[in-house]
């Protein structure tokens, strides 16, 4: 097969497509024929060697990507047999190995994909959907709700716009640049804002004719965060859940005492609960992007340029879901 290959870590051009030889599944596991393959920021960091949440190093070299969309094509000892051929996403955990032709997982990560989503939108639900389905855990959307999403036109954000705008929440979309922001209004945004314009904040302010935020989902951190929060009334939420706008690896979130929660990691799964939390979560995103609640926005690049799709991540030039096509 066909993998995207890091043998040093370092920057983007490190990320080579290569032959490499094919794997096999161990018991109870399964191979998957990858169609789609999700990218994600901390795919850039782990690539550069920096270890974030993973809980050992990477060894060297290795496959990068933990979400993959696709068709069983084998199976390991103790597998049923009803797996084979079946259209199936799943997330891998910190076990790479998505960017690439074929991909093993254990079959308990396994969820077999609805009818009416293709395998980009399946792969973009096991992870970026989950997530945000965890952040609005934390948060009760209605009609008197105003939120404001930074980065809206991204992976996340777009869903966030969406679910707010299915609740009846007035929705505030901060996006960079009149191509993105474009992007914003179309999701259904009621206020979609360039937040590269310096008077953004002042447009905001005039469109809500004095009505503070309630929330702001904040994903960016940053300056931008300040000024998203500074629309807050005393009783807001800033839920925090990522600083891209700082760089994944340096700087921080813009926290504000007694409005700020940061809420990924294990806030997340204690909100979520049960034996399984993050399981759970990625049932719920299907299940909504099943009914059409949630349609996730995806960006699309070869296999073969996983080096330009990281680049192009990393300088916020894409928007929804990063995935990878073999």
């Amino acid at each position: 097969m066909h993998a995207i290959r890091l043998h040093t870590f370092g920057p983007a051009e490190n990320l080579t497509y290569e032959q490499v030889e094919d794997p096999a599944p161990g018991p109870g596991q399964v191979r998957i024929a990858v169609a789609a393959a999700g990218v994600h920021l901390l795919d850039t960091a782990l690539r550069e060697g920096i270890q974030g949440p993973a809980p050992t190093p990477t060894p060297l070299p290795t496959v990068p990507g933990r979400e993959v969309a696709g068709t069983v094509d084998a199976l390991g000892e103790g597998t049923p047999h009803l797996w084979l051929g079946k259209r199936v996403t799943a997330h891998l955990g910190f076990q790479p190995g998505g960017y690439a032709e074929l991909a093993v997982t254990d079959m308990e990560r396994l969820h077999e994909i609805p009818a009416g989503l293709d395998f980009a939108q399946a792969v973009a639900m096991i992870g970026t959907g989950r997530t945000a389905l965890g952040i609005l855990q934390f948060t009760d959307l209605g009609p008197d709700s105003v939120a404001v999403v930074p980065a809206a036109a991204g992976g996340i954000g777009t869903l966030l716009v969406q679910y707010a705008r299915h609740a009846g929440a007035t929705v505030i979309g901060l996006a960079g640049g009149p191509a993105k922001t474009a992007l914003v209004a179309a999701n259904g945004a009621d206020l979609a804002v360039d937040y590269t314009d310096p008077a953004w904040p002042e447009k905001v302010r005039a469109y809500l004719g004095g009505r503070p935020a309630t929330v702001v989902f904040d994903g960016v951190g940053g300056d931008i965060a300040r000024e998203a929060t500074a629309l807050l009334s005393p009783t807001g939420q800033h839920l925090v859940f990522g600083w891209s706008g700082e760089g994944i690896h340096t700087g921080g979130p813009h926290l504000v005492e007694g409005v700020s929660e940061q809420v990924l990691g294990p806030a997340m799964l204690a909100r979520t609960g049960g034996p399984d939390p993050l399981r759970t979560l990625e049932l719920r995103a299907l299940t909504e992007a099943a009914t059409g609640r949630l349609t996730p926005a995806v960006h699309r690049f070869p296999l073969t340029e996983a080096a330009t799709a990281h680049r192009a991540l990393e300088n916020r030039a894409t928007t929804g879901k990063v995935v990878l096509e073999p």
